[in-house]
């Protein structure tokens, strides 16, 4: 049985540099964050300026927290977004709505249900599993207990976020098998600002767990 690569996003890009590096890096996506109040937050000028020299081979994904359809809608058409990911309370109708991909963030921690998930079959293309820190919509640079999120619905690929970084990312992915992995604050050098080197690091070992699953798998 062939096991299925991971994707690899890499979230919270300010900077047009940082973006080519996690390309050379061999990021799957990226994304900028087009929510105001947070700390790596742009506008739709700044992202276009971001993504301007981004390949078609990468995806690119705006962040967005109970945004009005129309604003993330025209985010869509003037950045050429080919997915997008939702932080805030937005509910199925809203989410299937959108004309391009929709992945749906849900917080892990205390209360955490998945079978709140499941309201969304259907409505969504993939669910992103990150840690629940209250008054933070995401980019925490926390990690939840893996053991939560053992029963969440396979009905959608499901993304894990939360704290990941090169230190902690291979064993992440071993054990939870993700259909990917969401990064930002764990390949920064300070917020906003990414490391090309931890970028190579983190690719590195999300691919060396790849590796290790599919020779488990064989067995």
């Amino acid at each position: 049985m062939r096991v299925s690569r991971t994707r690899i996003k890499v979230c919270g890009l300010t900077r047009a540099s940082d973006a080519q590096a996690a390309v050379r890096a061999g990021a799957d996506a990226l994304g900028v964050i087009l929510a105001p109040g947070h700390r790596r937050s742009l506008t739709v000028k700044q992202a276009a300026v971001v993504l301007a020299r981004v390949p078609h081979t990468v995806a690119r994904v705006g962040v967005f927290v109970d945004a009005s359809l129309e604003d993330v809608s025209r985010a869509v058409e003037q950045l050429g977004l080919t997915e997008v990911q939702f932080h805030g309370v937005e509910g199925p109708m809203y989410c299937a709505s959108i004309d391009v991909p929709v992945v749906k963030t849900f917080r892990v921690g205390p209360g955490f249900d998945p079978a709140d998930i499941e309201r969304y079959r259907g409505a969504v293309a993939g669910v992103l599993l990150d840690t629940l820190v209250e008054g933070v919509a995401g980019g925490s640079g926390t990690s939840f207990d893996y053991k939560l999120a053992r029963d969440v619905p396979r009905g959608a690929p499901v993304y894990l976020a939360g704290g990941l970084r090169p230190e902690n990312v291979r064993e992440a992915v071993r054990r939870l098998h993700p259909a990917g992995v969401d990064v930002s604050s764990g390949v920064e050098e300070s917020p906003g600002i990414k490391s090309e080197e931890k970028m190579k690091r983190f690719v590195a070992e999300v691919r060396a767990a790849d590796h290790e699953n599919e020779e488990r798998a064989r067995r």
